[in-house]
């Protein structure tokens, strides 16, 4: 399977370390302009992200399918803010008025905290008791052809009848964690798993636990792996390295966080925060790359690892994570806009190219002098 970057859209230009305007509020110019660059320059995918006080992910994807032409809408969801039954029809509405353009990414809740102001008062583990309901729900609904009922520890209904049904039948369902239960549950019933951008041994074997996950649950397919960085690049290594300083600086600045939860010096709650920390405790680089103090300074919130190098390092260490089976690369920068712009140009057409060689049998060798040879697989 091809090798496909995921972006992540916002609606105004603000970010951790860019005041801007207030995160909350929608520049409409802004968003349709960004949403157009990505498909532009050959995104597949943007991840509509979701927070307890924060946009509408379904409004806002609706705008992106309405202004682009070929990227694919991925809308976060927590089950519980929208019951199943009326999340299948809006998902396969918005999948119509996309033309077959959306993937739904399930969040089950790592903060007792932030799903108790919306009402959300499970323990974790019920959490994913109940997203694993939710997700054969929706798969149900999709493909009945007929009425039926449901009698679960969550939900209960009676004679559901969906008339509003995907494109193309059905729609990617995407799930993500680093526990035990988010294997589980994303390994036996996921069409695609994220993770984190951790190092490469770690990388692997998470990937391996959530194959064994869909082996177990008899499924003849796996989910495709989706890992996530944000990379600091520019022309060379010194500069792309400068920048990271200087972008660190401004996190530990305690700038504006774009909307996201602002960091606390506490524990992370879970998993994966747990396990960003832990690694960052041991270098702060690790790999060819991979940048850590980008999680402490953020105290791990949310996706924070770094790719830190020129373009082609950064290509580089992203083949690295091809090479492992990551299908799906997600890439967000620290000034969305400008980042977008840059990977567009450089990375993935870097490793697009690389790709496109390594299947034709040949790689590019990098001389002292800076140019080039190709070489066959066996030369």
């Amino acid at each position: 399977m091809p090798t496909e970057f995921i972006s992540v859209t916002f609606p105004n230009s603000a970010t951790e370390i860019n005041s801007g305007p207030n995160p909350t509020d929608i520049d409409p110019t802004y968003l349709v302009r960004y949403a157009r660059t990505l498909d532009d320059y050959g995104f597949n995918y943007t991840l509509v992200p979701y927070g307890s006080g924060s946009f509408d992910p379904f409004t806002i994807g609706a705008t992106i399918a309405a202004v682009t032409k070929q990227i694919k809408v991925i809308i976060a969801l927590r089950p519980n803010t929208m019951y199943p039954t009326v999340a299948a029809k809006a998902l396969a509405t918005l999948d119509q008025l996309s033309q077959g353009r959306v993937v739904v990414h399930f969040i089950a809740g790592g903060s007792d905290a932030e799903q108790a102001k919306e009402g959300d008062f499970l323990t974790k583990d019920q959490r994913y008791g109940r997203l694993e309901e939710y997700i054969k729900i929706l798969r149900r609904a999709w493909e009945s052809k007929e009425p039926f009922d449901w009698e679960g520890k969550y939900y209960q209904f009676k004679q559901f009848s969906n008339g509003v049904q995907p494109t193309k039948g059905s729609i990617p369902v995407s799930v993500g964690g680093s526990s035990d239960e988010a294997y589980r549950i994303g390994g036996s019933l996921g069409d695609i798993f994220g993770l984190w951008g951790e190092p490469l041994k770690e990388t692997k074997d998470q990937i391996d636990r959530i194959y064994a996950e869909a082996e177990k649950a008899g499924r003849e397919d796996r989910p495709k792996i989706w890992v996530t960085f944000r990379p600091i690049t520019a022309e060379t290594d010194d500069l792309a390295w400068a920048k990271a300083h200087r972008t660190l600086d401004a996190l530990k600045g305690g700038k504006p966080l774009g909307g996201i939860v602002p960091a606390t010096s506490s524990t992370p709650q879970n998993v994966g925060s747990q396990r960003l920390l832990e690694i960052a405790a041991r270098g702060e680089v690790q790999d060819r790359a991979l940048w850590y103090p980008t999680v402490t300074a953020t105290n791990a919130r949310g996706a924070s690892t770094a790719l830190v190098g020129s373009y082609q390092t950064v290509s580089d260490s992203i083949l690295d994570y091809v090479n492992l089976g990551c299908e799906l690369i997600s890439i967000r920068g620290y000034d969305n806009y400008n980042d977008a712009v840059d990977y567009g140009r450089y990375i993935l057409p870097n490793v697009r190219e690389a790709l496109v060689q390594k299947e034709k049998g040949t790689s590019e060798v990098k001389e002292p002098n800076g140019s080039s040879t190709v070489q066959t697989e066996s030369g």
